[in-house]
């Protein structure tokens, strides 16, 4: 499995728990930006190293309410 379908399993687990549409819109912003970044990867081609290089990368240019959305989102998955 891929990143990109990855997102639908993710998106069907987070309705289930009751997250608003807006919270769900943002996600996929995050899901999209990451895919950008890291490339539509299988899942088990991610590592840790990888997504915090991410996040690093992201720390230089974002507000730290920015970036924060960004790690919360990353960790829950």
């Amino acid at each position: 499995m891929n990143l990109s379908e990855l997102w639908k399993l993710y998106e069907a687990d987070k309705r289930i728990q009751g997250f608003s549409p807006k919270t769900l819109k943002a996600y996929s912003l995050q899901h999209k930006m990451l895919i950008l970044e890291l490339g539509d990867l299988a899942i088990t081609e991610v590592t840790l190293t990888m997504l915090k290089e991410y996040l690093a990368k992201q720390a230089d240019r974002l507000k730290p309410s920015s970036l924060g959305h960004r790690i919360r989102f990353d960790s829950s998955n």
